[in-house]
């Protein structure tokens, strides 16, 4: 079925992010990456900007903290990849997911990604979305 409007792709997929700047470990290596990451999703569109260094997760781009890279994808490739079931590199390989700007940084967070999918599906569960889980 899939997300119904872009608030519900943000309550989501930007929220893992909330959930993980709360993490005592995960928390501060994003914080010291500094990256301001675009998630440009479309089906529904809407674009997730989380500011890494600010602990700040909000929609839309504005002024005061331009992307170092954005991430385009549809809200489906982001919800599966946040239960573990897109493989980054191949995904980028088969621009299923198109990436603008700092790549090497993007990939360096990956592993630390990984550790937030048990966390994504719980929500979704305890939500009762049964249907976003792949």
């Amino acid at each position: 079925m899939g997300f119904t409007d872009s608030g519900e792709v943000a309550k989501y997929i930007g929220g893992i992010f909330e959930t993980a700047f709360q993490d005592p470990e995960i928390g501060p290596k994003l914080v010291a990456t500094g990256l301001v990451v675009a998630f440009d999703f479309t089906d529904p569109d809407v674009i997730v900007v989380v500011d890494m260094a600010n602990k700040s997760v909000r929609q839309g781009v504005n002024a005061e903290s331009t992307p170092s890279a954005t991430m385009s994808m549809t809200a489906d490739t982001g919800n599966a990849y946040w239960q573990g079931k897109v493989n980054l590199p191949l995904a980028m390989a088969k621009k299923k997911i198109k990436v603008d700007g700092n790549v090497a940084s993007l990939l360096k967070l990956a592993p630390l990604g990984k550790r937030l999918y048990s966390p994504y599906i719980e929500r979704l569960k305890a939500d009762g979305r049964d249907d976003l889980l792949v």
